[in-house]
């Protein structure tokens, strides 16, 4: 008996749940609440205006802007028509927009109102067709709202294979110009019952997204799957930390996902003490490990942390330490999901065997399809066994626990000798004066590059290389120990939380 194909459009899933559900709240967006009916009915509409603009199966439809109801809108609505979807960094200058949305050729670009400075002066540069605002009218640009009012909803859905390309997601490009990594239907559906599977999830729960959107860590962690369990989504324009507390005791959210950094903020908000949490179930938390003291802070709250690693290419989990590990395996990123497999090799990809360092390999129905436009990198990224080798060093202890020590790229080679800031990094933050701390080699005449701290302290403390030194000596071999030290305000950092380095140096350089 022929049996109908599984359907793994991302839209499809979402309007059968429109069907399923329409009366359910789906999206909650500064104070304005759409049911599930609403939201399907806006995605085929706007799915027919792309249509009568010429978009077509496997076209590419971007997104620039903030966090907005409107960017999941034109993702689904892109997927109706079987077309790819490409969340662009509002972060990025015009002239590096410009060069992402040339590679991947985008037919149709819809730009946040508060984005149009950044894009007029490159317009004519741009290889997109049509152009469209999301809010309010502006000259010269279709206004999306208006023009999606006034279409038809579209019944039909295009029917995808699994591998089909739903996402091309370009990595931030901290080194050399950035690539789009092509993540499939199949890759979110997969990533998703991963972490359902790790840290549950049922349609009655209210799901928090403040991370951006154009990142894999907003969009994936919880904010798609959301739309698969038909539970609520709470959508914040950008993260606050007081408005973050206030809706969460509002709107009763069970989950969120952010950096340590963002929850960090949260508990030095005076309202901290007196916000109800008693709603929350678990904090998602990427980017970086959770410091024990934070775990024991939110603890004394009775909540707990699902920490996990990924990257945008594994779309994004790779590995989950869940609450019952915080502890007793503090530091480790945990283990892999169910559906995924990891491995550490060396430098001629031969498995090594627990407690030994090495270059972090991941393989599973999570893999990205490859990097658009770019056959050579995919080959170097992806080997012939399905492996995707992600630059990060790391090992697995005897339990199957991966650890991750660094990248690859920020090794510093002092005196013939490898030093892993990571390692470096989590003894400084011993130090009471200390707030946040980096380490990067910088070029050194006598040691090749020099071990060095660049540091932001906590008010009123002071820090000299010599205190440092001394406090770090019985944690760290000679080697390893800070040979320079710079005090700054804050680390630059990444939407996603993580410390640019690379800005580091070149500040430091200058």
């Amino acid at each position: 008996m022929n049996r109908p194909a599984v359907e793994y459009n991302l839209a499809a899933s979402t309007l059968r749940r429109a069907q399923l559900n329409p009366e359910r709240t789906a999206l909650v967006f500064e104070e304005q609440q759409y049911t599930y009916g609403e939201l399907g009915d806006r995605v085929r509409r706007q799915a027919a205006l792309l249509r009568a603009q010429g978009v077509c199966v496997g076209d590419r439809v971007g997104y620039l802007g903030f966090n907005h109801p409107a960017l999941l809108e034109t993702l689904f609505a892109a997927h109706t028509l079987g077309a790819i979807f490409v969340p662009l960094n509002f972060r990025l200058t015009g002239q590096e927009l410009t060069f992402i949305i040339n590679d991947a050729g985008i037919h149709t670009l819809i730009v946040d109102d508060a984005l149009l400075p950044v894009i007029e002066p490159v317009r004519d540069e741009l290889c997109c067709r049509n152009f469209y605002t999301s809010e309010s009218e502006a000259p010269g640009w279709g206004h999306l709202s208006t023009a999606r009012a006034e279409a038809e909803p579209l019944h039909s859905v295009v029917s995808v294979d699994q591998h089909d390309v739903a996402i091309i997601m370009y990595t931030s490009g901290t080194t050399g110009l950035p690539k789009g990594a092509m993540l499939t239907h199949g890759n979110i559906v997969w990533n998703n019952i991963n972490a359902s599977l790790a840290f549950g999830g049922s349609r009655d729960d209210v799901i928090l997204t403040v991370a951006p959107l154009f990142h894999i860590g907003g969009l994936n962690v919880m904010t798609l799957g959301s739309f698969h369990t038909g539970s609520t989504l709470v959508l914040l324009r950008n993260f606050d930390p007081v408005q973050v507390l206030a809706d969460i005791q509002r709107y009763h959210v069970s989950h969120m996902f952010g950096a340590p950094a963002m929850y960090l903020f949260m508990a030095q908000q005076p309202q901290f003490a007196d916000t109800d949490l008693t709603s929350i179930k678990t904090l998602i938390c990427g980017a970086a490990p959770v410091p024990e003291s934070l775990i024991e802070l939110y603890g004394e709250r009775g909540i707990d942390f699902c920490q996990g690693y990924g990257l945008t290419e594994t779309a994004p989990f790779s590995s989950f330490l869940t609450p019952e590990w915080a502890i007793s395996k503090l530091g480790s990123a945990g283990q892999a999901p169910l559906y995924s497999d990891t491995r550490i090799v060396d430098n001629d990809n031969r498995p090594l065997p627990a407690g030994e360092r090495g270059e972090i390999c991941l393989r599973g129905p999570n893999i990205m399809k490859g990097y658009w436009n770019r056959p050579e990198a995919t080959a170097e990224a992806i080997d012939a066994e399905g492996w995707f080798h992600s630059g990060d060093i790391g090992y697995l202890d005897e339990d199957g626990f991966l650890f991750i020590c660094d990248r690859l790229k920020d090794m510093v080679i002092s005196g013939g000798e490898n030093v892993y800031p990571a390692e470096v990094e989590g003894a400084l933050y011993r130090h009471e004066a200390i707030a946040e701390v980096a380490v990067i080699g910088m070029p050194d005449d006598k040691w090749g590059e020099a071990v060095t701290a660049v540091v932001a302290l906590h008010s009123g403390k002071e820090l000299t290389l010599e205190e440092l030194r001394e406090f770090a000596e019985p944690l760290l071999a000679r080697y390893k120990l800070p040979l320079r030290l710079h005090i700054v305000d804050a680390l630059p950092r990444n939407p996603a939380g993580k410390v640019l380095k690379f800005v580091l140096k070149e500040q430091l350089e200058d």
